[in-house]
């Protein structure tokens, strides 16, 4: 049974308390101790601050820590990831953090121990960062959690799960939700390309092992929507992407995303034979009949299953602020997420913890260091004086 279908015979505490003690077993609880210990340390100072690198339990971390330091904290996820992150002490702290650092603040952040889809590994093990950081340089006077794409779900999981050491949480472009429901619309929308371009890819169960999503994969899919233009404007429709070179990259990379899934889960975990197929026209529903009528559909494995609820299902209950920054079209993690998501927090009764900000700008993350620093800025005063920022899109 779910969580949800079991709210209702409890009140409303006994329902959140039980719902934090089982999403917490579905991660490992590993940095609830005190106990992990960093290995392969290494340290540079420089007129810009401290450096450090090592890792804690066969995660790579990196610490950075300003010499005009305002004694508060970023916690910071990074996004998914097909290899392994590596963190060089000799290299200048850049991408989505440094807006925090340029702020005086310390940023800390793994790499994770596994990559993919590692919300398993990332949730415990940027914990265990958290508390090793406290124990060397001391407790922040404040501390946020913030991240992008993957890392922005793992933002939401933080402020649901273990809200109380964070005063707020800055989401970027995060793929935030259900991982069934955003996961699951992949997989779907493979199953209707492979109806449309037989034989393209590999098969979707289980997708063979080593498969890589590489330039020649993205290259092989181009190609075939090029050589079938009506059926390539029929999958563009269905999957509102604006462009056959952002098709060709998303069906490469939902591939390698399934084969993440079925690798986590041990089967797979996916299942399209409730999913009703609609839009590859907007002007009549004949095409929409015919997909549904012939696309392959597929069974998923329980335990496969099981796994993908347990990483991730969200409640809703946000426990402190979160800012959400996207843009209004993301190719990679469509805007549609961050609304299901609001409808979660809505029915939750935590709406006045989230605030959805929109950038009129195309692709993935496409932010620059400006807004990413203004919006941090947004949700600092937030939590400092208790104004909300103004949601909807930015003014330019």
């Amino acid at each position: 049974m779910s969580l949800r279908a079991q709210r209702p015979k409890l009140t409303s505490g006994a329902a959140l308390r039980l719902a934090a003690v089982l999403l917490l077993s579905a991660f490992s609880v590993r940095a609830a101790t005190p106990t992990h210990k960093a290995i392969g340390t290494e340290l540079l100072r420089s007129p810009a601050g401290l450096t450090e690198v090592g890792f804690i339990d066969g995660a790579a971390y990196r610490i950075d820590v300003p010499t005009h330091w305002n004694q508060s904290l970023v916690v910071f996820y990074h996004g998914y990831d097909r290899k392994p992150a590596r963190f060089h002490i000799a290299e200048s702290l850049t991408g989505q953090q440094q807006p925090f650092y340029e702020r005086h603040y310390a940023v800390i952040q793994s790499a994770y121990s596994q990559t993919g889809w590692a919300l398993q590994q990332a949730y415990p093990e940027t914990e265990a960062l958290r508390r090793y950081f406290i124990r060397k340089y001391g407790a922040p006077r404040e501390t946020f959690v913030a991240g992008g794409s993957m890392g922005g779900e793992l933002v939401a999981i933080t402020l649901e799960l273990n809200p109380k050491p964070y005063v707020g949480g800055l989401d970027l472009c995060g793929s935030v939700g259900p991982t069934s429901q955003s996961f699951g619309h992949r997989f779907a929308m493979r199953a209707a390309f492979d109806y449309y371009f037989p034989n393209v890819m590999p098969p979707l169960d289980p997708v063979p092992a080593g498969y890589e999503d590489t330039i020649a994969d993205r290259d092989k899919v181009l190609t075939a929507l090029r050589s079938n233009p009506a059926s390539a404007a029929l999958m563009r429709n269905l999957t509102g992407l604006h462009s056959n070179l952002d098709l060709a990259h998303d069906i490469a990379y939902w591939t390698f995303v399934v084969a993440d899934m079925q690798r986590r889960g041990k089967g797979n975990p996916f299942d399209n034979r409730n999913f009703v197929y609609s839009g590859t026209n907007p002007t009549g529903s004949a095409s929409d009949l015919e997909l549904n009528d012939k696309v392959k559909r597929y069974t998923a494995t329980p335990q496969a299953r099981a796994y993908l609820m347990r990483h991730y299902t969200p409640n809703g209950h946000l426990g402190r602020p979160m800012l959400a920054l996207h843009t209004v079209y993301d190719p990679v993690v469509q805007i549609a997420q961050l609304a299901s998501y609001d409808r979660e927090i809505q029915a939750a009764g935590a709406e006045d913890n989230f605030v959805q900000q929109i950038v009129d700008r195309e692709g993935h993350c496409n932010f620059t260091q400006t807004e990413i620093g203004n919006a941090f800025d947004e949700l600092v005063r937030w939590t400092h004086s208790g104004r909300r920022p103004v949601p909807g899109v930015l003014k330019q």
